[in-house]
């Protein structure tokens, strides 16, 4: 009965390493999150827009924001149309496979029967 405890101990132990790893990863998580949360972001949020300047500074960034996005579609859409790609055709398959031509050759000289050459 000692080995039987001392199995459930050391099974207790291992469970209680890896569960507790576990919750000091999941803080570590959650302190850094804490940490690094952007602070300027909720502000602005709670603000709202209230102010013109907020506009003002933010309508430029907004305009190259949209024209960087219309020259990737654009870029996109000439890549598309300038590719040669295409979806190559399935081989045509072979009646028999290579691997049951050969096992079927095989069984034809163990049989003794004769295997006749290839046509030239």
């Amino acid at each position: 009965m000692n080995d039987f405890t001392l199995s459930l101990q050391i099974t207790a132990l291992g469970m209680g390493l890896v569960f507790g790893a576990i919750l000091l990863l999941w803080l570590m998580m959650i302190i850094l999150t804490a940490l690094t949360a952007d602070k300027n972001a909720s502000t602005s949020l709670s603000a709202g827009p209230a102010s013109d300047s907020a506009k003002a500074d933010s309508t430029p960034q907004a305009d190259s924001t949209l024209k960087v996005a219309l020259l990737a579609v654009a870029l996109a859409l000439a890549e598309e149309e300038s590719s040669s790609a295409h979806p190559l055709a399935t081989p045509p398959t072979a009646i028999v496979s290579a691997w049951q031509l050969g096992m079927r050759t095989r069984q034809m000289a163990e049989k003794g029967n004769r295997v006749r050459p290839p046509r030239s």
